[in-house]
């Protein structure tokens, strides 16, 4: 195989069928030590995250994709933290959606005149690019269309899916006693006819939720998901 991306929290191996190999890392988000999923660098390591972050994505993605929602999932190998999926074409440099429930996070940074944190939200949707450099910046249709990263009606394909994900993920957690505050998606073009897809994976650095008021540890919740 050979390795064309060396990512943060996992690598991009291309197979010899055209498919894509994704390596799960222990490797995770932080700052000096500390985890922090929505760090842009490495700050520790901590054995068993990979595999629970995979346990976690295949157990969302197969409720996706039995929804008929498009993806790039094929399977996974737990034992070995490996990931098969097929090949996409992103957006740009790279986007990510992130639909919210509740204000919090950077939503309230922002709003906090407007709104008490914790307010609940209506499933909003917004999109930003990844961008390091630029602390990944908020971008609306218009701009999205006007710089050519996608079209109109890729953003609105790309609203509609993220909402109709959230409440496969905000159902399942439910189930779990844990409230879904918001979630983190990536999205890209798959096949030859360019579908809308969801790509990368769907782990407990992607989300935040909370049980009886209080915030979950992203990897304390893949446990209460998967039962391990």
């Amino acid at each position: 195989m050979e390795l064309i991306y060396e990512g943060k929290t996992k690598n991009v191996y291309r197979m010899e069928d055209g498919n894509l190999l994704l390596k799960f890392k222990d490797d995770v988000t932080g700052t000096d030590g500390v985890f922090d999923p929505g760090a842009n660098t490495v700050g520790l390591t901590i054995e068993g995250a990979g595999r629970a972050g995979l346990m976690l994505t295949e157990f969302f993605f197969k409720k996706i994709n039995g929804a008929g929602i498009p993806t790039h999932f094929i399977d996974a190998d737990i034992d070995k933290a490996t990931m098969t999926v097929k090949p996409a074409k992103i957006f740009g440099h790279g986007v990510e959606v992130i639909l919210r429930y509740r204000a919090v996070g950077s939503f309230y940074r922002r709003y906090g005149e407007y709104c008490n944190e914790g307010d609940p939200l209506d499933g909003y949707v917004e999109v930003t690019l990844k961008d390091d450099r630029r602390n990944d910046p908020l971008i609306t249709e218009d701009a999205l269309e006007m710089l050519g990263i996608m079209t109109r009606e890729e953003y609105r394909t790309l609203v509609g899916l993220t909402r109709r994900i959230g409440e496969i993920v905000k159902n399942e957690m439910q189930k779990k006693g844990l409230e879904l505050y918001d979630i983190k998606l990536e999205f890209g073009r798959i096949g030859e006819d360019n579908q809308v897809a969801l790509i990368d994976e769907i782990s407990g650095g992607n989300l935040r939720a909370y049980k009886d008021g209080k915030h979950v540890d992203p990897l304390l919740l893949e446990k209460i998901m998967i039962g391990e």
